[in-house]
This record gives structure tokens, C-alpha cells and sequence, in this order.
């Protein structure tokens, strides 16, 4: 490209300063609408109950309290124990959704794949149609024998059609068949060609699923109010619903300690509800950082050269 392309690309593609103005203040505002609600729920959750009462939400109360915190600090050990679970199927389920998507995805992705389109619409019939819960819950209970089990928080979320579509077009648009053929011209299995050529180079898709699965999985406690009865297998998300709707399950639980008979007559209810959402939303807030830098990264390395 010649000096005078060069200058003429680079002045088209300048920005005014006016217009780099009026993009940065959008994109401050844009900010600060994303994190206004949870900003917000933060400052009612160290509101006095009767600032509350009072004022109602506000962004600067009467009188600011720590009393919703000390309510769940005192059933810690539930929560944590809680915690622990939600942590365990968030990781687990993760790993093994991202294996068991991405891999159906490359297959589907393959061209000379002999049942791609038996395939193919076995994984798109369940976004049109749905068995229902009655369906499910007899599958998952009474034939699989999942009932109060680890796996019945992992495994019915494992896979979804949504995110075998996304695997399939980024892998069908991205890895170049060239450079499977000459895989198999130097004799590498299927196996060896999906770890050592295709994972590499999907980092974004694998980063993109993983998130998805992992906020799936964090976030879920119809599984757990469903299927679960043991109280040492129910999730945080669940756990910290059930406290929220009905005060009655801490009484019934023997490891809720004796803080309830404490809070019984002035447990601060209001405060409550918005500091377990800080509870639940801190810890996945922190993970996304992590799947992010993927995103931009490794769209195109391995492309075939001309």
C-alpha cells in the first residue's frame, strides 16, 4: 500500500474529536445504567429496616445497618456448607457441559459426517418443543434415579440445543476443512485433530459456552427445590430462596442454629432479600473477568495462508 493510500485509510478512519466526545459520554452512561441496579440493591442491603420502613427504598437511607448481614453471618455454616455445593456443580458442570457441547458441535460442523442431518434436527426439535415438566421430572426421577443426587443439578443442564448451534456455526465458520484434510493425510484421529488442532484455536467459543453454562449453573435452584430433599445437597440459590420466601425452613432445619429464635421478632426482611442477591452475585461477578479476555483473542490463529 502506497504512502498516499495509507494516509487517505487512516483519515477516513478518524474519528473527530467531537464524535469521540459524544461516544465516550454514551458509553458512561451506558456504564453507569449497568451498574446502578446492583449498586442500588447494595445500599438497601445496609439500610435499617426502619429507614426502610419509613422511606422506602432510597439511595441514601436514614440510617444505614448492618443487621442483614449479621443475620445470615449467624447461619454461616449453612451457607457455607450451601455454598460449597453450588461451587462443586458450577465447576463440574461446566467442564463437563463445555466438553459434551463443543464436541457435538465440531461433529455436526463436519461435512462428511453421514448423520448430520438426523443429527441436526434431533438437536433442534427441543428448542421448538418441550416434554414438559411432568415428562421431566419422570425421566429424571423415576428412570434415571437421580433424586437426591449431585448429578441432578449437573447432568439435565449439561447440554442445551442453543448453545450445540452456536459450537456448530463458529466451528463450521472458522476451522477451514483444508486444514482437517491434512490431518487426516498425516494421520491423526478425530481425537487427536479436535484437542491438538481444533481446541487451540476455539478458545472464544469455549470461553463463550463456559460462561454461559457457568452463570446457568450458578444461578439455578429450580433444580435443587425440585429434585432435592437432602438438605446436604441443596444449592446456595436455593438455600437462600427458601430463606428469603419462607422463614419456616430455617426453623425446620437442625443446622440453622439457634440465630433464628434471635431475628424471629425483628429480622430485618427487606435488607435481607437484597444482601442475599449480593451474596449470589459477587462470587459470579468475579468469574467473568476471566472468560472475557477470551473473547477477543484467537479468532484467527492457525488460519491457512495463501
Amino acid at each position: 500500500m502506497t504512502k498516499t493510500a495509507k494516509s487517505k485509510s487512516a483519515h477516513l478512519n478518524k474519528i473527530k474529536p467531537s464524535t469521540n466526545i459524544i461516544f465516550n459520554i454514551i458509553f458512561i452512561l451506558l456504564s453507569i445504567i449497568s451498574i446502578f441496579p446492583f449498586f442500588f440493591v447494595l445500599i438497601i442491603s445496609v439500610s435499617s429496616e426502619q429507614s426502610i420502613q419509613n422511606i422506602g427504598y432510597a439511595l441514601w437511607p436514614e440510617s444505614f445497618s448492618m443487621a442483614a448481614y449479621k443475620f445470615l453471618w449467624n447461619e454461616a455454616e449453612m451457607i457455607l456448607k450451601s455454598f460449597f455445593i453450588s461451587v462443586i456443580v458450577t465447576v463440574l458442570g461446566t467442564i463437563i457441559g463445555v466438553l459434551l457441547t463443543t464436541a457435538m458441535g465440531y461433529t455436526l460442523s463436519r461435512r462428511n459426517f453421514k448423520l448430520k442431518g438426523f443429527y441436526t434436527w434431533l438437536v433442534f426439535i427441543p428448542m421448538i418443543f418441550n416434554g414438559g415438566m411432568v415428562a421431566n421430572y419422570v425421566v429424571i426421577s423415576n428412570i434415571l434415579k437421580l433424586n437426591d443426587t449431585i448429578w441432578v443439578l449437573i447432568l439435565p443442564l449439561a447440554v442445551s440445543s442453543f448453545n450445540v448451534i452456536i459450537c456448530k456455526t463458529f466451528f463450521k465458520t472458522t476451522i477451514p476443512d483444508s486444514i482437517i484434510e491434512s490431518a487426516k493425510i498425516d494421520g491423526a484421529s478425530q481425537l487427536t485433530i479436535f484437542t491438538k488442532i481444533v481446541v487451540p484455536i476455539s478458545k472464544p467459543v469455549f470461553a463463550t459456552i463456559g460462561l454461559f453454562l457457568t452463570f446457568g449453573y450458578w444461578n439455578d435452584w429450580f433444580q435443587s427445590s425440585l429434585y432435592i430433599s437432602n438438605p446436604k445437597l441443596v444449592s446456595m440459590q436455593a438455600l437462600l430462596n427458601n430463606m428469603m420466601k419462607n422463614l419456616s425452613y430455617i426453623a425446620n432445619n437442625p443446622s440453622a442454629g439457634l440465630s433464628l429464635q434471635q431475628y424471629v421478632n425483628q429480622m430485618p426482611s427487606e435488607s435481607v432479600r437484597m444482601a442475599i442477591a449480593v451474596i449470589i452475585v459477587v462470587p459470579i461477578a468475579c468469574a467473568y473477568p476471566f472468560f472475557q479476555k477470551y473473547f477477543i483473542s484467537g479468532l484467527t490463529i492457525g488460519a491457512v495462508k495463501g
